[in-house]
């Protein structure tokens, strides 16, 4: 697509997400929501889906099992998609991101060696170095930010709030003179300003609200002083997908920074870090 298209497509859909603005943030319940808004306002319509809205990735279960009876519902396979149209480098990121967060090793290495000649991902502990690699990897025109979970609220430290105003007009449209806009690598963006578009290039500042721990994953939530389970499997899917989002954004390259902790603060020890960076690190990404 050319940059000037591109680019105009892109303001138009950054225009439409403000202008929704909360409404986003408080309905983003998947697809499953849909379904069952489908289910028990329009009773009398067609619908069609694909049949891998079974796959766990998608979190439609109950609300497939609701629509299962009825007998306007068609599958098609052909509604499936299942090549990337983002990229025609990233045909197997949105895989590898599945499998990664499946915790489905052995196939997850076989995609990433796949993806090693035409998508580099690496993998660091720092973000300093993770800007860097940003810079370094971007030519002309091509665009890169960070990117972050609207639940990372102990990167702080690295200078990353989430809770700081962005707009993401300027975060999306402006040139790397302003210092509203991803290329100045300040304001990061998570996956509610992000879903549904992407950059060339992109980190992934990894938070311990979501942590590899024993071969599954934890969920957690900052509250006060303190880190506290999620327990309702609801949010338990919200925040995985959140992960899906951020890790799916890039069109040409990532960086996946996890940090190092700190042993004097309590809210971020390394046993928060240290598994997740060393499950990713399993599954041969490079380092930087």
């Amino acid at each position: 697509m050319k940059p000037l298209l591109r680019e105009a497509l892109t303001r138009d859909r950054v225009r439409l997400k403000k202008d929704l603005g909360g409404r986003i943030r408080k309905g983003e319940a998947g697809i499953c929501e849909w379904l069952s808004a489908l289910n028990q306002s329009f009773p009398n319509w067609d619908i069609y889906i694909s049949p891998q809205l079974t796959d766990s990735e998608y979190g439609a279960g109950s609300a497939l099992r609701e629509i299962c009876g009825r007998s306007n519902v068609t599958y098609k396979d052909e509604l499936h998609l299942a090549t990337s149209m983002r990229s025609f480098r990233a045909e197997n990121v949105s895989l590898l991101v599945k499998q990664i967060l499946d915790i489905d090793i052995e196939n997850a290495r076989n995609t990433l060696r796949s993806l090693a000649d035409k998508y580099p991902i690496v993998l660091s502990r720092n973000l300093t170095s993770a800007k860097h690699w940003l810079r370094s990897k971007a030519r002309g025109s091509e665009r890169y930010g960070i990117v972050v979970s609207s639940r990372a609220e102990r990167l702080r430290p690295h200078a990353i709030d989430v809770k700081s105003p962005m707009d993401p007009v300027h975060w999306f449209l402006d040139g790397k003179e302003d210092v509203r806009s991803s290329f100045y690598l300040e304001d990061v963006a998570t996956e509610f300003h992000v879903q549904g578009l992407e950059l060339d290039w992109t980190c992934v500042t990894w938070d311990a609200d979501f942590r590899y721990s024993s071969n599954d994953w934890a969920h957690w939530s900052f509250i006060g002083d303190r880190w506290n389970h999620v327990r309702k499997s609801e949010r338990q899917m919200y925040l995985k997908n959140a992960y899906r989002v951020l890790l799916t954004r890039a069109r040409q390259g990532m960086v996946i920074v996890v940090p190092a902790g700190d042993a004097l603060d309590a809210t971020r020890n390394s046993e928060f870090y240290d598994p997740t960076y060393r499950y990713l690190q399993s599954l041969g990404f490079q380092e930087i």
